[in-house]
């Protein structure tokens, strides 16, 4: 059947309209009121970089973005919290591995879906995590640690930001990889975790570089091997996990910004277009590099496609590790 071309070209002018209907909708939309940024866990650089674009999006919309922490559960009972409220753009999430990716298997049973109660924005940044280890303990290097752990495994133990975070799980493949013991004590943030690790409660712990990078400078603790693919520009001399022994060891921390499900597109467009106007502003993205995090900003799409990687990838971990919420 052949279309008339007046009919096509009606059409055409049709789809043409509707599009640019939806960019001058994404264009307009602003939130009426101040807008709540959850931060699912305490004391993170979650938190720094949720207090780091904050002001620029209050600049960019003219009202208050207020941040908020709303830790436990793994992440869970601050992402249940955003899932859970209305879809109009008064509401964001700064989600990260655990509530996203790894609980939607360590955890029997979830108050929420990540793929269908929240709507990805934008994947803001990712980094390999430091294994950092109290001087007390005496650890040279990884074959040292193993060792030690192997020889008295009641002896030691280590601290991850929470249940389910990367933080934890990456100990558990490290754990499953070397066949070593330890005990996990899980905490409600970085900022506890570290804490206890430098009084020596605890041992050892994985972390993203901004939470600890400081102490490692003053000594106050050791950094023993990165967990990503290759060596961090500002520790050169630090090997990855890889090189010290454990083949192809490798596990990645990520954050990025989400709505709750059903959030209008031109909402989430018109946020996506800001935050990532505002992660390669020179200041934001010069002081995300210092903390080792990769800026990545790219569509709603990509960090929905990422997601699901996460979830699959992380969910194999847990599967082979056995790990489980203590």
């Amino acid at each position: 059947m052949r279309i008339p071309k007046t009919l096509a070209l009606a059409v055409l002018a049709a789809a043409c309209a509707n599009s640019a209907w939806a960019a001058d909708a994404a264009a307009d939309w602003k939130p009426s009121r101040p807008v709540r940024i959850i931060v699912p866990i305490v004391g993170s650089t979650n938190d720094v970089l949720a207090r780091l674009v904050a002001p620029k999006l209050q600049e960019a919309f003219g009202q208050p973005f207020v941040v908020e922490n709303k830790g436990g559960a793994g992440g869970n009972i601050g992402a249940a919290e955003v899932a859970r409220a209305a879809p109009d753009g008064q509401t964001l999430l700064v989600g990260y591995n655990g509530p996203l990716a790894i609980n939607v298997t360590l955890f029997d049973k979830m108050p929420f879906d990540p793929r269908k109660d929240l709507a990805p924005i934008v994947l803001a940044v990712k980094s390999p995590q430091y294994l950092v280890v109290n001087p007390s303990t005496g650890i040279r290097d990884v074959r040292d640690f193993i060792a030690k752990a192997k020889a008295n495994p009641a002896r030691y133990s280590y601290g991850s930001v929470s249940m389910g975070s990367a933080s934890h799980l990456t100990m558990e493949m490290m754990k499953s990889a070397a066949d070593f013991r330890m005990t996990h004590v899980p905490y409600r943030g970085a900022g506890p975790a570290v804490a206890d690790l430098l009084a020596g409660n605890v041992q050892a712990g994985f972390f993203v570089p901004g939470n600890v990078q400081g102490f490692v400078k003053e000594g106050r603790l050791k950094l023993l091997a990165t967990s990503g693919a290759k060596r961090f520009p500002s520790t050169p001399d630090v090997p990855t996990l890889a090189e010290s022994g454990l083949k192809d060891f490798e596990a990645t921390s990520w954050i990025g910004f989400l709505a709750p499900g059903g959030t209008p597109p031109n909402i989430i467009k018109r946020y996506n277009e800001e935050f990532v106007r505002i992660l390669a502003m020179p200041d934001i993205k010069a002081r995300l590099e210092e903390m080792e995090f990769e800026v990545v900003a790219g569509s709603p799409q990509d960090f929905s496609r990422w997601i699901d990687t996460e979830i699959n990838r992380w969910g194999k971990v847990i599967k082979d590790t056995g790990a489980k919420v203590d």
